[in-house]
């Protein structure tokens, strides 16, 4: 039983090594000093008989044994912790560490609010979240949930559809008084567009249906970023026409201080929904916080969501 205990404990070390980065990293996260994780790290080689990491003043990568290794880790913990979460039943407490990833701008107004009063109605979780222009590949156990738009990006994992979402043109009075309203997609050659460059999407290219009609349009434009929260910021300014989604921009079109261009025409659907691998379907942390998302928005729509607030 000890060894089995053992064997268990370094593999949660091993993992935690390799999704660190580096020694060092690793050994902040452990709140142990650098020179106890490389003897650790050193004492499982040998009893394992194998090099696990090649190791540099600054990074780490994992050798060939170290990769394989890994592997049979992530399923073997993956299986512990699945098999705990039968024995301790559905209804169990959620506890431990929960990390998520967002989007940079939606991830920061709509998902940051929830995981505060997730983490205060569940005191015994811990919960992390980290903002990305792209989704990590969740086969890679750095996040338990991904919080996405559009479809799920493979089968392999598990889904569940948050909420459904639009992205929309939209721009401000001010800047639709001066270069006029666009009529038509073509139209929009002749506009400021302002970019964002997120995820896989080809950036510079927007993609429009009205009914059976599809068109697709080159647009460009003097400003661009990758954050697009700051892009709203612009065309809230006067400075162009922005695609966004709906949940970004409900409110200043309700307000007045944007207004909804080519209304006839949509852009691809692109629902939100929380990811998170197979191994993680028996986590009650996970299975309680993709269900506290999930009663948010199904209450909440984008007309009617109120940035920056957590859940009464």
């Amino acid at each position: 039983m000890a060894g089995t205990s053992s064997t268990s404990s370094d593999m949660q070390f091993f993992q935690l090594l390799v999704r660190s980065g580096s020694l060092s990293a690793a050994a902040r996260e452990l709140q142990v000093s650098t020179p106890a994780v490389s003897k650790r790290l050193a004492q499982l080689e040998a009893r394992l008989g194998a090099p696990l990491l090649h190791r540099t003043t600054r990074r780490i990568a994992l050798t060939v044994e170290g990769e394989a290794w890994l592997q049979h880790a992530r399923r073997i913990l993956a299986e512990i912790e699945a098999a705990e979460g039968e024995v301790r039943g559905m209804r169990a407490e959620p506890k431990g560490l929960l990390r998520v990833n967002a989007t940079l701008g939606f991830g920061r107004s709509h998902v940051a609010p929830l995981i505060a009063s997730f983490a205060q109605r569940y005191p015994g979780v811990e919960a992390q979240l980290q903002l990305s222009v792209n989704p990590p590949p969740l086969a890679e156990d750095a996040f338990d949930v991904c919080v996405r738009f559009g479809e799920p990006p493979d089968a392999r994992v598990l889904a569940r559809r948050l909420a459904p979402n639009r992205r929309l043109l939209c721009a401000s009075p001010g800047y639709l008084a001066r270069r006029g309203v666009p009529r038509q997609p073509a139209e929009l050659a002749q506009h400021s567009i302002i970019g964002i460059r997120q995820g896989d999407e080809a950036y510079g290219v927007w993609r429009l249906r009205a009914g059976k009609r599809q068109e697709t349009v080159k647009v460009r434009g003097p400003l661009s970023t990758n954050d697009g929260e700051i892009a709203v910021n612009w065309a809230l300014a006067g400075h162009g026409i922005v695609l966004r989604a709906e949940w970004d921009v409900a409110r200043y079109l309700r307000s007045g201080r944007l207004r909804q261009v080519l209304e006839g025409w949509q852009s691809p659907p692109a629902d939100i929904h929380a990811v998170w691998p197979e191994r993680h379907q028996q986590s009650a942390r996970v299975r309680a916080f993709v269900e506290h998302l999930a009663t948010h928005f199904s209450a909440a729509g984008p007309a009617r969501f109120a940035p920056h607030s957590g859940l009464p």
